[in-house]
C-alpha cells in the first residue's frame, strides 16, 4: 500500500531526486499543509522500498528535514511532522510584510457596514427567542430560495438550511451521508480544503481533469457511469482555480450520468457570482436534476469575515442533515443572518462592485506577469485567481523561492491529488491592484531565484489554509 507521503510526493517527483531535493519535495508539503503536524511519516526503510532509492538516501532525507525543525525524530521510533521554533525580531517584520497569495478573497463590499445597521433592528426582534437557529431564519431561507428561483430553478425555503459558510456546509453534508472507503469524484485541480475534507471523511478520490478551457466532460461522465462512484464534488461556475464554466449541455449530461450511477452530486456555488465579462449565465446544475446537492456562501461577494452559506437539497435530505447538525453545530450565529438578508436584497450592486474589483485585480496580474520570463495570462472571464502554466514542473520550487521574498504562493500540487500538478501556479485576482503589484514583483525575484538555480532555505511556516 503506497504510504501518505509518497502520495502526496508523487512517485514520479521523487524518482532521481536527490536527498536534498526529496527534503525540499517534503518541507514543501509540510508548509502548505499536505502534511499535517503531529502526522506520523514512513520508516526510512519503508519509504526507501516505496521510492526505490538507498536507505542512506532517506536517512540523509529526514537528517535534513530534522535540521530544519520539521521534524522529530525517536530512536528506534517513529518520525513525525513538526512546526519548527519561529524566530524572534527580523522575522516578526517579514510576516508583518508578506503577501498571502495563498487567500484568494476580496475585502468587504462597500455596503456591508450598512446592511449591518439595518439589520440590528431585525436582531433586536429576535432577542425574545432562544436565539438557536439550526435550520436558519425564516426570512433568509426565503431569501436564498428566492435567489435560486431567479437563476432558473424553482426553489423554497423548506429545502435550505443557512451554515456557517460552504465549508461548514460541506463537513454537514459529508457526516450526514458520508460513507468511508468509498470513491469520491473530485475535478483536477480544485479547492485544496475540500479535498482535505473529502480525505478525513475516508473517500478515495478519483480525479478528472480540469483545465482553463473547461472539462473533459466524456472524461467525467465515463468516471460516473463505469465507477459508480458515492459521490462527486464539483465547481461549475468560475472553477477554483482555473476559472472554467461549464457549459448547460455538459451540465445536463454530467447530471444525467450521476442520476444513471446513484452517485450524489455537490455542487459547490461559492464562485458563482464573480462574473467580470463571460457574457452569459448559465442554469444552475440543480435546473437539470432535483437530486443535485448545493452548497453556497457569502464569502466571495460580500467578506470573507461573514461566515454564513446555505444549502439546497431536496426535503427528504435536509430532514437527515438537521438530524446530524447538534452532533456537531447547534445553528448560524443569527447577525450573520440577519446582514446577509439585507445583503440578498442589493445583489446586483453586490455583483457590480465585485465585477469591479475584479477586473482591476485581472489587470494588475496580466500587467505582472508581462515581466516575468514567457508567462502568459490565460483567459480569466471571473472567478478568483488565475491558472497559470509555468511550462515546466517548477511549482514547488517556485512557491519555495517566493517565500524567501515573502510571497506565501501555494504550488500547484497543492490544488491536486497525488502530488501532480507542478507545471502550475494559482495567482489570485482578487488583491488590490497595488498590493498585486507589489507581490507580482516578489514573485519575478523567485522566478530569477529558479531560473539561476538558487535554493530556498524557508524555514518558517505560515498558515496553511488556501482560500
Amino acid at each position: 500500500m503506497t504510504s501518505r507521503l509518497v502520495e502526496q510526493l508523487g512517485a514520479q517527483n521523487a524518482a532521481g531526486s536527490t536527498a536534498a531535493a526529496l527534503a525540499g519535495q517534503i518541507r514543501a508539503l509540510i508548509l502548505d499543509g499536505r502534511l499535517t503536524v503531529g502526522e506520523r511519516l514512513p520508516s526510512e526503510r519503508a519509504l526507501a522500498l516505496e521510492l526505490r532509492r538507498s536507505r542512506s538516501t532517506m536517512t540523509r532525507t529526514y537528517s535534513l528535514l530534522e535540521g530544519d525543525g520539521l521534524v522529530t525524530r525517536l530512536h528506534g521510533g517513529s518520525t513525525r511532522v513538526a512546526l519548527p521554533h519561529a524566530g524572534a525580531g527580523p522575522r516578526a517584520e517579514q510576516d508583518h510584510n508578506a503577501i498571502d497569495f495563498s487567500i484568494a478573497s476580496m475585502d468587504s463590499t462597500p455596503g456591508l457596514y450598512d446592511a449591518t445597521v439595518r439589520s440590528l433592528p431585525r436582531l433586536a426582534a429576535l432577542r425574545s427567542t432562544s436565539g438557536y437557529s439550526l435550520r436558519g431564519l425564516p426570512g433568509l431561507r426565503d431569501a436564498v430560495a428566492q435567489h435560486f428561483t431567479r437563476r432558473g430553478v424553482e426553489t423554497s425555503a423548506d429545502e435550505i438550511i443557512i451554515t456557517s459558510g460552504a465549508m461548514s456546509a460541506l463537513n454537514l453534508v459529508l457526516a450526514t451521508i458520508g460513507r468511508r472507503g468509498e470513491r469520491a469524484v473530485v475535478e483536477q485541480p480544485t479547492f485544496p480544503h475540500a479535498l482535505d475534507a473529502l480525505r478525513r471523511n475516508g473517500y478515495r478520490l478519483v480525479p478528472t481533469p480540469v483545465g482553463v478551457d473547461g472539462w473533459d466532460v466524456s472524461h467525467l461522465t465515463d468516471l460516473l457511469l463505469h465507477g459508480r462512484p458515492h459521490l462527486a464534488y464539483l465547481i461549475p461556475d468560475f472553477h477554483n482555480p482555473t476559472g472554467a464554466t461549464m457549459s448547460d449541455a455538459d451540465r445536463a449530461r454530467v447530471v444525467s450520468a450521476a442520476r444513471n450511477s446513484a452517485t450524489q452530486l455537490i455542487v459547490d456555488e461559492t464562485t458563482t457570482e464573480l462574473d467580470i465579462d463571460r457574457g452569459w449565465s448559465p442554469l444552475p446544475m440543480s435546473a437539470f436534476g432535483p437530486d443535485v446537492m448545493t452548497i453556497g456562501s457569502m464569502s466571495k461577494i460580500a467578506w470573507g469575515g461573514l461566515r454564513l452559506g446555505w444549502i439546497r437539497a431536496e426535503r427528504s435530505l435536509i430532514s437527515r442533515l438537521l438530524a446530524t447538525r447538534p452532533s456537531f453545530e447547534l445553528g448560524t450565529a443569527l447577525l450573520e443572518q440577519c446582514i446577509a438578508v439585507e445583503l440578498l436584497d442589493e445583489m446586483p450592486s453586490l455583483t457590480a462592485h465585485v465585477r469591479s474589483r475584479l477586473l482591476a485585480g485581472r489587470a494588475a496580474v496580466a500587467a505582472g506577469l508581462e515581466g516575468i520570463g514567457d508567462l502568459l495570462m490565460p483567459h480569466s472571464p471571473g472567478g478568483l485567481s488565475a491558472w497559470i502554466d509555468l511550462g515546466a514542473p517548477i511549482s514547488t520550487r517556485l512557491s519555495l523561492a517566493a517565500r524567501d521574498h515573502q510571497l506565501i504562493a501555494p504550488p500547484g500540487p497543492r490544488f491536486s491529488t497525488g502530488g501532480v500538478l507542478e507545471r502550475y501556479l494559482r495567482i489570485p485576482i482578487t488583491h488590490p491592484p497595488e498590493r498585486t503589484a507589489q507581490a507580482m514583483e516578489r514573485l519575478r525575484l523567485a522566478w530569477n531565484d529558479v531560473r539561476d538555480g538558487a535554493i530556498s532555505r524557508a524555514d518558517d511556516v505560515a498558515d496553511a489554509a488556501v482560500i
